[in-house]
């Protein structure tokens, strides 16, 4: 008899792969006419820069040839994106020169959070452009950019059409600050994943803010594997049982394992109750965790060792970071990257190279890593 209960669900099983298949067949590439982001640094492209201290060189030294607001050598994963949809690379929301945002705009900024935190950025803490405050941004660009349009002359052209809002592609990819302010606030592991639950409501009730503002076709992004981060390595050290045979931190990745968990319910509560959204889940915790496990297989080497840093194991010490100067025996030095990023996992030791980046983005372009399995292109669909 359980013979037939196997067969009879691998049955099921492939009608519902075929059914899928032939709904993805059947549907037609989407035109987004642009792309309205929400993050944190992994996706910021100036935001941070424009408020506050932009970063030095080497930042920007691949691609841009010179700090382009991204805390990165080059482009990021919603460069890509933007680029594959045949989009310009998105201008900040906060940067008010020489932005153009006739095909969307960022409201990413590095260090933002999805809860507001106590600890600003002058006591090393977090931005104050939480994820509220990012969809607050966002209802006033788009209420006040079609005001501003329809005055004429320069602003039609650096400003989006109105009906570019709804068919736009919204991106989110936040949460990794939240933990990183649990952590570095020392609270334990049990006291960061009791915090998870009403980040995640947090978040859904943002999420809903967007959507009822005419949103939607949404690209979700999980949160990384936190426990192989090289600045979460060299400042939270743990006992030697807790690091896999990779070298990351078990218990710090299953943190991040759970707010993914979380997210995904979630995720799907919203797909449910928001018929007329079309709402992709992307994992990017497993792409990125099997880039920095598989590093020498595709092409990269040190994956838990910053490119751009000073000293120790992981070349990272946040009082000599990244394009900082500091003395060394009596001389001034700018704190450089490595021979060749092309090659390395982490730039900074807190994010990833353009290199990384380009391979993640390649890894989820197709769906592989979403769910449902919707390629890029095809997110404006919602297929059952």
């Amino acid at each position: 008899m359980e013979i037939y209960k196997i067969l009879y669900f691998l049955m099921i099983l492939c009608y519902c792969i075929l059914d899928f298949n032939n709904q993805a067949l059947a549907a037609k590439n989407c035109e987004f006419p642009a792309i309205f982001n929400f993050g944190d640094s992994n996706s910021d492209t100036g935001g941070l820069s424009a408020a506050f201290t932009p970063p030095n060189p080497p930042y920007g030294e691949t691609f841009f040839h010179m700090p382009a607001g991204r805390y990165c050598d080059g482009r990021l994963i919603i460069d890509f994106i933007a680029e594959s949809l045949g989009l310009e690379y998105l201008s900040a929301y906060l940067d008010s020169v020489g932005s153009n945002f006739t095909h969307g705009a960022n409201f990413a900024t590095a260090a933002s959070t999805i809860r507001p935190q106590n600890r600003g950025l002058t006591e090393g803490g977090f931005s104050p452009f939480y994820l509220q405050v990012q969809y607050e941004q966002f209802q006033q660009f788009k209420n006040r950019s079609q005001k501003v349009r329809n005055q004429g002359n320069i602003y039609r052209e650096i400003l989006p059409k109105g009906e570019y809002f709804s068919p736009a592609l919204y991106t989110f990819d936040i949460g990794q600050n939240d933990l990183a302010a649990g952590f570095f606030g020392n609270l334990s592991v049990e006291e960061v994943n009791a915090t998870i639950p009403d980040i995640i409501s947090q978040f859904y009730t943002d999420f809903k803010s967007v959507y009822d503002e005419g949103a939607r076709s949404f690209w979700i992004h999980n949160t990384v594997p936190f426990g192989c981060l090289p600045y979460v390595l060299a400042n939270l050290p743990v006992n030697a049982s807790e690091y896999d045979e990779v070298g990351c931190i078990i218990p710090y990745n299953k943190v991040a394992e759970y707010f993914n968990q979380k997210l995904k319910e979630t995720v799907v509560e919203l797909s449910k109750e928001l018929p007329s959204a079309a709402i992709t889940y992307v994992d990017i915790y497993t792409v990125k965790y099997r880039l920095i496990s598989q590093a020498e297989k595709y092409g990269f080497e040190y994956p838990l060792v910053a490119c751009c840093g000073s000293g120790g194991k992981y070349n990272y010490n946040s009082s000599a970071a990244c394009g900082d100067t500091i003395t060394v025996n009596g001389t001034e030095t700018v704190v450089g990257s490595c021979e060749n990023p092309s090659v390395r996992v982490s730039w900074d030791g807190i994010h990833f190279t353009e290199a990384a980046n380009k391979w993640i983005f390649d890894q989820i372009v197709d769906g592989n890593f979403s769910d449902p399995p919707v390629p890029l292109k095809m997110a404006c669909h919602k297929f059952a």
